[in-house]
């Protein structure tokens, strides 16, 4: 196969997917969006002949925007546009989730300090204010006192961009120090993984501890609606267990996120499985459906033609 890496810095899950990529023999081309121009029909990025192109963009401006135009060429991309768009943005994101009927943490939005303020009161002391572009863990804020409301929301005011000017407040779930990130593809898990943490923030990135993570039938049912919800594709969903049983163990989940273009070095640590293999191995069955679907719809065409 030809895939193509859109990329902006070879992280090391970029390493680990070309070097699956290029030992199974596969012909690799390496974007790098910072050096390519995207016109409205055509673009400088070597694509012709691409089997599929994975997204692998750092920064989520170009994410965005290069899925957009290569999907507008004709060439099969995954992550595709709209689920980029939808993962991308934290508000669409819980809007999708509810809508599906996935279980995700009560959300509002509003646009100025004076109503996201009294959201935070009506919420009450812990909530969260989270950017609603951004990964990582950064620029969260666990609100724990008026005080501190205040000063948050004035400080994001203050910030310039219009993305800071969306308030995006959510309840804090009281989760057993720890969350779960599952990479999935099409809503079949690859594996899973525990990030847990002193901290309220449990992000790999942040420092949590990582452990693997069998995931039962509930986790699988709301990791396939969860991806459904977004539009399918190569996808980090994140859970965390809320509610206490009889034995003092976590009555269910929550999903509160889904990444698009997640990261899956800590996991491949973690995990027993070969987390890259089992990526390439969707790669390829995405290609040959890409490619078989292209076949069929020519054939239906000179079908129509000798009809």
């Amino acid at each position: 196969m030809k895939i193509g890496i859109l990329y902006s810095r070879i992280r090391k899950d970029e390493k680990l997917l070309l070097a699956e990529l290029r030992e199974r023999g596969h012909e690799v081309t390496k974007i790098d969006v910072r050096k390519e121009q995207f016109g409205l029909h055509s673009t400088s990025a070597d694509v012709e002949d691409l089997d599929i192109v994975v997204d692998r963009c750092l920064a989520t401006s170009r994410s965005l925007y290069a899925t957009e135009f290569l999907d507008s060429y004709g060439v099969p991309v995954v992550n595709s546009p709209d689920t980029a768009d939808i993962c991308a943005d934290k508000a669409k994101n819980s809007l999708a989730l509810a809508e599906a009927g996935v279980p995700t943490p009560n959300t509002e939005v509003a646009f100025t300090t004076d109503a996201a303020m009294e959201i935070i009161e009506e919420f009450g002391y812990p909530c969260v204010l989270k950017p609603v572009v951004g990964s990582w863990g950064r620029l969260m804020a666990k609100i724990d006192t008026e005080s501190a409301a205040e000063a948050i929301l004035e400080h994001k005011a203050t910030l310039g961009h219009y993305e800071h000017k969306v308030f995006y407040v959510q309840e804090f779930v009281d989760k057993p120090g720890r969350d779960i990130r599952v990479v999935a593809v099409d809503g079949e898990p690859i594996a899973a993984m525990t990030r847990s943490s002193d901290h309220w923030l449990t992000n790999a990135a942040k420092g949590g501890e990582t452990k693997s993570f069998d995931v039962d039938d509930e986790a699988l049912e709301l990791v396939k609606k969860a991806s459904d919800a977004v539009g399918g594709g190569l996808l980090g969903i994140d859970l965390m267990e809320v509610g206490v049983d009889e034995n003092g163990e976590p009555g269910g989940y929550t999903v509160h996120e889904v990444n698009h273009t997640v990261e899956f070095k800590a996991l491949n640590d973690a995990s027993d499985v070969d987390v890259p293999a089992a990526v390439v191995d969707w790669l390829e069955e995405k290609a040959e459906a890409a490619s078989g679907n292209g076949d069929s719809a020519a054939t239906d065409e000179e079908a129509e033609l000798l009809a």
